[in-house]
C-alpha cells in the first residue's frame, strides 16, 4: 500500500473544515491501496477550528507564525517519510476534498511530478471568484506560462498534488510567509526541473470570510513572479535525480 497524506492549513475555518475532512474520498481511496493520513495546520485560530479537526480525527499541528506560507511550510515539515503522495487544499471547502483521487491518479502512473487543480480550467461555482479576481488569476496565468513555459492553468490555485520526493527538494527553497506562497512553489518548481501539470477542479462559494487582502496580496504575488525569474538552484535539476522509475505504476 502507499501512503497518502493531507494537508489542510486554516485560520478560523470553523465553519468549513469539518465538511473538507468528512468529503475525503478514504473508502475509494483504501481500494486504491492507498493509506490517508489527514493533518490540518492551524495558523492561530480563535474560533472552534482546532476541536472541530479534532472531532473529525485529524491530526492538528500548529504554526504560531501568522501567513499562510509559514502555515504550508509547517505543514510540509509535518509529512512523515513513508508518505509516497501529499495534497493540499484550503479549510474553507471551496476546494472539493471528494475530488482528490482525480487529483493524484496523474502521479500514481507517473505521468507527471506535481499536480496543479485548475479553477479557470473547471467548474466555478456561482458567487465563489468574482470577476475582478478571475481576470487577476488570468493575467497571473498567461505571464506565467509565457515567461516560465510552466504547463499550468492557474498559478494561484490552493489545491495541489505532489509526489513526496518533490516537496523533499522543494522545501528549502520556499520563503514566503503570505499567499504569494503558490506563486512561489510553481515558479521554483520550474525551475527545479518537474514536471508540472493541470486538472480541472470544482470550486465552490466559501465557508466563512476571506482573508485576502486582493491590493497588497496582489503586489505581493507580481513580485514574486519578477523575483523568480531570475532564480534558479544551485545544485542540479532534482527532476533528473530523483523522481525517474517510469516503469513502476498502478
Amino acid at each position: 500500500m502507499r501512503k497518502l497524506t493531507i494537508l489542510i492549513p486554516c485560520h478560523n475555518e470553523e465553519r468549513g473544515i469539518s465538511k473538507v475532512i468528512h468529503s475525503v474520498p478514504l473508502r475509494l481511496l483504501k481500494k486504491l491501496d492507498i493509506i490517508t493520513e489527514i493533518i490540518v495546520i492551524d495558523n492561530n485560530s480563535t474560533d472552534r477550528t482546532v476541536q472541530n479537526a479534532q472531532a473529525a480525527n485529524a491530526i492538528v499541528v500548529h504554526e504560531t507564525k501568522k501567513g499562510k506560507g509559514n502555515a504550508i511550510l509547517t505543514g510540509f515539515n509535518s509529512v512523515q517519510s513513508g508518505t509516497h503522495f501529499v495534497v493540499m487544499l484550503d479549510g474553507d471547502n471551496t476546494y472539493k476534498s471528494k475530488e482528490i483521487v482525480r487529483m493524484i491518479e496523474p502521479l500514481m502512473h507517473n505521468f507527471c511530478d506535481v499536480v496543479v487543480g485548475s479553477r479557470l480550467g473547471g467548474k466555478i461555482k456561482k458567487n465563489s471568484l468574482k470577476f475582478q479576481n478571475r481576470v487577476a488569476n488570468w493575467v497571473y496565468t498567461f505571464i506565467v506560462r509565457q515567461f516560465y513555459k510552466a504547463n499550468v492553468t492557474d498559478v494561484l490555485s490552493g489545491y495541489f498534488a505532489w509526489k513526496k520526493e518533490v516537496l523533499d527538494v522543494l522545501t528549502p527553497h520556499l520563503e514566503s510567509e503570505g499567499f504569494e506562497i503558490e506563486m512561489e512553489m510553481i515558479t521554483k518548481m520550474k525551475r527545479l526541473g518537474f514536471e508540472m501539470f493541470s486538472v480541472p477542479i470544482t470550486y465552490d462559494e466559501r465557508e466563512g470570510e476571506t482573508k485576502i487582502d486582493s491590493i497588497r496580496d496582489g503586489i505581493k504575488i507580481l513580485s514574486m513572479f519578477t523575483k523568480n525569474l531570475y532564480w534558479s538552484p544551485t545544485t542540479k535539476k532534482p527532476a533528473q535525480i530523483l523522481i525517474r522509475n517510469k516503469s513502476e505504476a498502478i
